[in-house]
């Protein structure tokens, strides 16, 4: 195998997934190196290629079926634009399965069976066959039947009433993290599946939710009503059991104040001006920090109020006191951060306005078998010919 190529060179993805998670688990296999084929309606494919704008503008100043959203999780990919609900479609995706080592879908619990396209069907033709079914509440229990959408899934999940400030509404996360997170956990079993295949060469079925993944990271504020049996308070900025660790208004703007141990509390009370803050019972330890939070955070606000931005940040650093700025999305894509670890990344584009698009790169940082980007996001069909002549014997891969 060809190390450049990525750790997943020659593993063939059968991608029947629209929207947020089932992308995001493909495309993060792709930019591993696997060779994804995505399945799209011929008429209208992935939903979100309209969710916009942003779309990407065509040389000729035209929209194009590429939104932002789109864009997004859809990189390392063929597009192949067949329909599922002819006889023909159906052949050709089973034709892939046969090829292909994982198949991943998100259409509702039962929606692929009349297709013949489902775990039992598909399992039975293609036994060495990976199937990973996203879904909103998964395909058992009393919800299994409703429809899962991201938002949906922080409202189940609880999530959302810990998210939003203490006397405001339940808020949601601004980006679908319920999806992404989902897709994560997609990828995770994915891969150790395969690793069971090496070992025994059985395909396996993989179920998956929106909502159990959103039970599985709610983390320690889960565990903690787990633990009391008491419920669990919207904090806004602040932390359920550190104290201060939260954002905090300065006189330019916000900065992000972590203080981990008792230490660092008495070199922060030092910037301030206040160690008899530090020296204060009620203040001294982090659980005295956290029973007394209502006395204490009101203090260090107006303190903190009273510095600038910068000097905060180059205060706390010198203290070696865990601090940071609060960054606009804007700021934030143009940190010599961001730049360093390629997290900002062009790909080169035919037809499309200034010769490309612009994505944010893979964070995986591999010593011998980096991540690759091959493929810009493809246009719905971009790759179907190329496809089937490859499932014709009239090419040795679908990809070019």
């Amino acid at each position: 195998m060809d190390g450049s190529k990525g750790p997943l060179d020659g593993i063939i993805v059968l991608d029947l997934s629209r929207i947020l998670a089932g992308p995001t688990c493909t495309q993060a296999l792709g930019d591993l190196g696997a060779t994804v084929i995505k399945v799209e309606h011929p008429g209208r494919g992935d939903d979100t290629r309209g969710w916009g704008p942003p779309f990407a503008t065509g040389t000729d100043g035209e929209r194009t079926d590429l939104s932002s959203y789109f864009m997004c999780t859809n990189r390392n990919k063929l597009s192949v634009a067949v329909d599922i609900a002819t006889t023909e479609g159906q052949q050709v995706i089973h034709d892939i399965a046969a090829r292909a080592d994982i198949c991943i879908e998100n259409f509702k619990p039962g929606g692929l069976d009349k297709y013949g396209l489902d775990h039992a069907t598909m399992g039975a033709r293609h036994p060495h066959l990976i199937y990973c079914s996203i879904s909103g509440f998964g395909q058992t229990g009393p919800n299994r039947e409703k429809p899962g959408y991201d938002l949906m899934a922080q409202g189940y999940s609880g999530i959302m009433s810990l998210t939003g400030e203490a006397d405001g509404p339940p808020a949601k996360v601004a980006v679908g993290i319920a999806d992404v997170m989902t897709g994560m956990y997609a990828a995770t079993g994915i891969l150790a599946a395969l690793h069971h295949r090496t070992r025994t060469g059985q395909g396996q079925h993989i179920d998956l939710s929106l909502v159990d993944a959103s039970v599985a990271w709610m983390i320690n504020e889960g565990v903690a009503h787990l633990t009391t049996g008491k419920p669990r308070p919207r904090r806004g900025q602040q932390h359920a059991t550190i104290v201060p660790y939260q954002t905090f208004e300065c006189a330019d703007g916000h900065v992000l104040v972590a203080v981990g141990n008792d230490l660092q509390y008495t070199r922060f009370c030092d910037f301030l001006g206040r160690p008899d803050l530090a020296d204060d019972a009620r203040f001294a330890t982090n659980s005295a920090r956290v029973v007394n939070r209502d006395t204490l955070i009101p203090i260090l606000e107006d303190l903190m109020r009273t510095h600038g931005q910068a000097d905060i940040v180059a205060g706390l650093e010198a203290r070696k006191v865990p601090v940071g700025p609060v960054h606009s999305v804007e700021q934030a894509f143009a940190s010599d951060q961001v730049a360093a670890r390629e997290m900002r990344i062009d790909m080169a584009k035919d037809g499309i306005d200034r010769g490309g698009v612009e994505l944010i790169g893979n964070p995986l940082k591999f010593s011998a078998t980096p991540v690759t980007y091959r493929h810009a996001p493809p246009h719905l069909g971009e790759d179907t010919q190329a496809v089937l002549d490859w499932l014709a014997g009239k090419r040795a891969t679908p990809e070019a």
